[in-house]
């Protein structure tokens, strides 16, 4: 009887800590998102004026600000995690185009609120970065722990779930072109 009053209290306590392991890698993933978002948002923030900045200098570029601006909107209108994530991805390919549009056009490159802005835009991406790097650590022990027996169990009997990694898109993997 003491046994089997044992072995119910290390199962008891085994399904407590397991339980709270996942609560606090839920919580972690959650503050890892909320984290990146911050960042994420700041750099939405910082595109309609780097659009309009841009605009001034360069008549001929409707294309790339549009690209900008249309990967902006599919961002906010995103219906889920999982969409905004790669919305955000698709709109960090575009703000790379005006990255580039500045070596094309020297007017523009001169220009202290367009220098102002992407100093801004600069640092932001390396906040995003650094805040993807982080997001996708959490996830990672999330997801694992998930998969793993015997944590598998516990989590499939409080309905603990996998999230998605923060990825590359594909056109980010693809080699940069450069043309002399």
């Amino acid at each position: 009887m003491i046994i089997l009053i044992i072995v119910i209290a290390v199962i008891v306590i085994w399904l407590i800590a397991g339980y709270n392991g996942f609560v606090r890698l839920r919580n972690n993933c959650d503050e890892a998102y909320a984290t990146m978002d911050v960042y994420l948002k700041k750099r939405f923030d910082l595109i309609p004026n780097l659009v309009d900045t841009v605009k001034g200098y360069t008549k001929y570029e409707s294309e790339t600000l549009k690209a900008v601006v249309d990967a902006r909107n599919r961002v906010q209108n995103a219906g889920n995690d999982q969409e905004k994530l790669q919305g955000e991805t698709q709109l960090t390919g575009a703000i790379r185009n005006i990255f580039a549009l500045a070596e094309a056009y020297p007017d523009l490159k001169a220009s202290e609120n367009f220098n102002t802005l992407m100093q801004q835009l600069n640092q932001t991406e390396q906040d995003i970065a650094n805040a993807r790097k982080y997001y996708n650590a959490v996830v990672k022990q999330l997801n694992t722990k998930c998969e793993s027996f015997p944590s598998n169990l516990i989590a499939g009997m409080f309905h603990f779930t996998k999230r998605p990694l923060f990825e590359a898109a594909a056109e980010e993997r693809e080699n940069v072109k450069v043309n002399f």
